[in-house]
């Protein structure tokens, strides 16, 4: 169980029956980051770099591994704030930051112009941009949000490395194709609107 569990902080009702599956921390976190990630910064940047290395196993590869790395950290991070702050400050930090992304999430992204990719291999050039631009995503806040709600911390960053993977391998195989056919803004205001319901939840539960 998590240090603030039984607080009053995260034992509402409203996710109970999603909490009581087995792998409930896995399965919410792949959901979660496979919906943010759809338009995302990192998935244009998925599209990039199919378009110049036009290495798909290589690419795929090094998402894998910066998303580990990065995430892990991300989780931990959150796993420590969760562990030190007080229960009602944590509440209201945790909610105003899921209501936060929630409108993050409803901007469309796009690479910086001149966007430019290491001059390595197509393995090595993903993993330095990958990790590099998934540091103040959107993605990789959630991560840290959903590692003061769940754990083991194992079984967050499986389920966002999931989620990732979910949303990005069709664009490193597909290419162009995939992309356009992307819901975008359907994708953002679902996205959207998870955030947000998170946030409510989270404010609501333990007012009490």
């Amino acid at each position: 169980m998590h240090p603030i569990a039984g607080t009053g902080v995260f034992d509402a009702t409203f996710f109970a029956p999603v909490d009581s599956w087995p792998m409930a921390a896995a399965l919410v976190s792949t959901g979660v980051v496979a919906l943010a990630e759809i338009g995302d910064k990192t998935q244009l940047l998925a599209l990039l770099l199919a378009a110049r290395f036009r290495r798909p196993g290589a690419i795929i590869a090094g998402i894998l591994i910066a998303t580990l790395l990065n995430h892990a950290l991300a989780a931990w991070l959150g796993a420590w704030v969760a562990a030190w702050l007080q229960p009602d400050v944590l509440k209201w930090l945790v909610a105003a930051s899921f209501a936060a992304v929630a409108l993050w999430s409803l901007k469309p992204d796009t690479l910086d112009d001149g966007e430019t990719l290491p001059a390595r291999g197509a393995f090595v050039a993903t993993l330095i941009a990958f990790f590099l631009a998934e540091i103040g995503d959107k993605t990789q806040v959630a991560t840290v949000l959903l590692a003061t709600r769940y754990e083991p911390l194992w079984e967050v960053v499986a389920g966002t490395t999931v989620g990732m993977l979910l949303a990005n391998v069709p664009v490193v195989m597909l290419g162009s194709r995939f992309a356009r056919r992307l819901p975008l803004k359907a994708a953002r205001r679902v996205a959207a609107a998870v955030f947000m319901a998170l946030a409510v939840w989270v404010a609501l539960n333990g007012a009490g």
